[in-house]
């Protein structure tokens, strides 16, 4: 995800605080991963030094100094093009798991192993995300979708994998 875009887009509907940003990021995009306040202002730092955003005004109240940050004209057509390019499609054809499969042919170890441990951890993530699902609103039910249908695609090939794995043995550790 493109932090810096995404704060870009929130800024549209108006101008906001630093902490503003970081309150609504969360809320909308950051449940699992919520931001830290220094990444934030490095970023709000960033768009302000390329002309994306500029500091609409600055406000104490009795406290530090709060800058309000406003979107820039070059800011709106740097997040429009942004939205407008598609994400590219990762494949994983470098995948973690099939390196680890192969190591384990290579060494000896039990690669039937590996793979039912991998498919118990697949299993256990998504009870947690089917539960997190129904409880959860219209947002949270989208993300969960979206993550267990990748965990759904990595168990149809651990099961293929497994059902390889004497061809596959054969192949990289004859």
């Amino acid at each position: 995800m493109s932090i810096g875009h995404t704060l870009l887009g929130l800024l549209e509907s108006g101008p906001r605080h630093g902490y503003d940003l970081k309150r609504t990021f969360d809320e909308k995009f950051g449940q699992d991963r919520p931001l830290h306040y220094g990444q934030v202002y490095s970023t709000m730092s960033r768009l302000l030094k390329n002309g994306l955003v500029e500091v609409d005004g600055v406000e104490s109240e009795g406290g530090p100094e709060r800058k309000r940050y406003a979107i820039t004209d070059a800011g709106i057509t740097d997040v429009s093009q942004w939205l407008e390019q598609p994400e590219k499609p990762e494949p994983y054809l470098q995948s973690t798991l099939y390196t680890k499969v192969v190591l384990a042919l290579l060494t000896g170890r039990s690669a039937a192993d590996l793979l039912d441990t991998q498919r118990s951890a697949h299993l256990r993530m998504m009870r947690i995300l089917t539960d997190r699902k129904r409880k959860g609103d219209l947002a949270d039910q989208l993300i969960c979708d979206h993550a267990l249908f990748h965990l759904e695609a990595d168990l149809r090939w651990l099961e293929l994998t497994s059902a390889r794995l004497d061809q596959l043995a054969k192949v990289v550790a004859p």
